[in-house]
Order: C-alpha cells, then sequence, then structure tokens
C-alpha cells in the first residue's frame, strides 16, 4: 500500500503527516486506514507524550474526502474516519498544525484535536452542503463554538481565514506559514514538559465535561484527579523537584 500517511518522532513527540500534496491531502481509504495505524502506534509509545496531526506541502492541511476516489469507487458511506476521542482512543493530546485549505473532512481532523495552530494562508470550511454530504461529526461544535456560528458555518458551506476561525475560537494561534511547525513543536515541548498523568487528566476532563452535567463532572473529575494524578509517583516528584531547584523527571505513574 502506498505510503500516504508519514509517522516520525522527534524527542518525546511524534508527528503524523498526511502525504497526498498532489491530492491537497484529501483522506483516501488508505489515508484511513494508516491514520488509524499511527494513532494507534502514538498511544501504544510510552516514551511519547504529544503528536502533531499536519499535511504535506503548503497548500493543505487536508482538503477533505477523496471525492474522485469515491466517485471512481461509488461510494455512498465510506469507511469511518479515525476520530479521536469517538472510534479511536488516544489519550495523549494531540496538536493539530493547519498548512492551507482545511475543508469538510479536513475540518474535523482539526476539530478532534486538543489544540490547533493555522499558517496565515490556512482556510476553513465545512463544505458539505454544497456537495450534498453530510455532517454527523459536527456535533462537538456546538460546544467549541456558539451556536450562531455552527448554523451559518453549516447552512451556507462558507470558507473562513486563519484570522476569523481565531476570532471564533476554533484556532489558538495564527502563525505566518514558514513558522507553523516550529511553533507547534514550541507549544508540543511545552506540553511534554509537563506531568504527563495531569496533562491526560486535563483532556479526559474536557472529554467528559461535554457528555455530563457540571455536578456529575465535577463528582467525576474529583475521582479522578484522586486515582490518577495524586496517589501517583510524579505528583511526589513534582514538589521534591521544585524544592530541589530541578527540573523534574517525569514517570507517568
Amino acid at each position: 500500500m502506498e505510503n500516504v500517511v508519514l509517522y516520525e518522532v522527534t524527542g518525546n513527540i511524534a508527528v503524523i503527516t498526511i502525504n497526498r500534496p498532489e491530492r491537497r491531502n484529501a483522506i483516501s481509504l488508505a489515508v484511513r486506514e494508516q491514520l488509524r495505524e499511527a494513532f494507534i502506534r502514538f498511544e501504544a509509545d510510552a516514551t511519547l507524550r504529544v503528536a502533531i496531526l499536519t499535511g504535506s506541502g503548503d497548500k493543505a492541511f487536508c482538503a477533505g474526502m477523496d471525492l474522485k476516489e469515491a466517485a471512481e469507487l461509488k461510494l455512498q458511506k465510506t469507511p469511518p474516519l479515525p476520530v479521536l476521542g469517538n472510534n479511536i482512543k488516544v489519550s495523549k493530546p494531540v496538536i493539530a498544525a493547519v498548512n492551507g485549505h482545511t475543508y469538510a473532512a479536513g475540518w474535523l481532523l482539526a476539530q478532534m484535536c486538543d489544540l490547533c495552530i493555522a499558517s496565515d494562508n490556512a482556510l476553513f470550511g465545512i463544505t458539505e452542503a454544497k456537495v450534498g454530504r453530510g455532517f454527523a461529526w459536527a456535533v462537538p461544535l456546538l460546544e467549541m463554538l456558539p451556536q450562531r456560528i455552527v448554523v451559518e458555518l453549516l447552512m451556507t458551506g462558507r470558507v473562513i481565514d486563519a484570522k476569523r476561525a481565531c476570532e471564533i475560537g476554533f484556532v489558538n494561534y495564527v502563525v505566518p506559514a514558514a513558522e507553523l511547525m516550529d511553533k507547534a513543536l514550541e507549544l508540543a515541548r511545552e506540553i511534554a514538559a509537563n506531568a504527563p498523568l495531569t496533562v491526560m487528566a486535563v483532556k479526559e476532563l474536557v472529554q467528559i465535561s461535554r457528555e455530563m452535567g457540571q455536578s456529575a463532572a465535577l463528582k467525576y473529575a474529583r475521582q479522578m484527579f484522586d486515582e490518577k494524578v495524586y496517589l501517583s509517583e510524579d505528583a511526589i516528584e513534582g514538589p521534591k523537584a521544585f524544592k530541589e531547584k530541578r527540573p523534574p523527571v517525569w514517570k507517568g505513574r
């Protein structure tokens, strides 16, 4: 099978790259399978703390489903895309480094990540309404963005630039295209330097808060931090390192 998803490791960070620049990194059947394999590999590697998801070239992060392949194969319902927090579990943080066009399922890939950094030439759009497709995956957007912003995006299929995406809260930072990966790696290293159990608890906290009412989420969060963070070896190492004026040595346990 053609290698359409690249997997590289730099220190304790994995960089996962959709590698179809000639097709604006559109999602083919092979991309779906290889993305799944890449995320499973990242989750299983205890030495890795953060992943960055990006696309090859400077034209597109991901232009959505490969409509040419879909037409040739007469696909009506495609195999599921690996969606973090939905049909694939990744407990560690993932950063989207968005370069260029980010449409339809490409938006979903950016949406499912914990953080998003965009190049100043990035464009975002949920364009399914223009081609008669659907976007059941857009439900979490109602927790991320104001309702009327979501309705406008879905009904019009309008494309917005990185500045607007940042204004509405979908993007964390907008940087010059040449600085995109440097900024993503800088943020990844900053996160990776922190206690991994606490960082993973943040991700779980966000997920359960979306699915529970406030009282139930608070109760769950207290129990989660008690069991997974406060009673860990790292909870002792952090204050000890602070007292000894040295960087902590995290064990993730």
